[in-house]
């Protein structure tokens, strides 16, 4: 994968996790189940991190 197919997945997953995290504070203010949501943050965490570091990788 070339650095900058990288840096667009990771612009993408920030975005992402940006509405996410909307959509999460919407539902707890009015007292929804959270849980899926943060599931799914988590998840983008993690994808976050593992692309931030093969891009780190590449630079070196």
């Amino acid at each position: 994968m070339k650095k900058s197919e990288l840096e667009t997945e990771i612009t993408h997953l920030k975005a992402d996790y940006i509405r996410i995290q909307s959509d999460l504070d919407k539902m707890e203010s009015v007292g929804g189940s959270i849980t899926p949501i943060e599931k799914v943050l988590e998840k983008i965490e993690i994808e976050l991190a593992e692309k931030k570091k093969q891009l780190k990788d590449m630079e070196e």
